[in-house]
């Protein structure tokens, strides 16, 4: 089985390891279209990272999949999305204090290029992101 277009792995940089079992919600923020037939912005997934700390599939909140979002765009098209990690929560669980209580980060996919992958480098104090590959 393929992985979802938009993907996301999360380190925490206190332990030198994956933050497995962490909230992350992925969601349409606003789209760009030529085409009226995309849902609105707000199209909502919601995941827990693996053991990993990845997330490869998405589970939605209406009827469409990922992808089946992303294919409503015309090739080039661009949507804003956000993902959003539970990081107060996590850490909270692990009795450590943390300045954040989650961690939103924004960007755009634009249709017809590469998969998306997000990782997190996180910590109680500093995050760090970039577009992986």
């Amino acid at each position: 089985m393929a992985s979802s277009p938009i993907t996301c792995h999360v380190l925490d940089t206190v332990s030198g390891t994956p933050a497995s079992n962490l909230n992350v919600l992925l969601t349409l923020l606003a789209p760009r279209l030529s085409s009226q037939e995309v849902p609105a912005s707000g199209v909502g997934f919601h995941a827990v990272t693996n053991e990993d700390g990845r997330v490869k599939e998405w589970i939605p909140n209406t009827k469409f999949a990922v992808q089946d979002v992303l294919d409503q765009f015309d090739h080039g098209d661009k949507s804003t999305w956000s993902l959003k990690f539970d990081v107060g929560k996590w850490y909270e669980e692990r009795k450590i204090n943390c300045f954040w209580p989650e961690i939103e980060v924004k960007f755009f996919v634009e249709k017809g290029t590469r998969h998306y992958h997000v990782p997190v480098l996180v910590g109680p104090w500093t995050y760090t992101t970039y577009r992986g590959s």
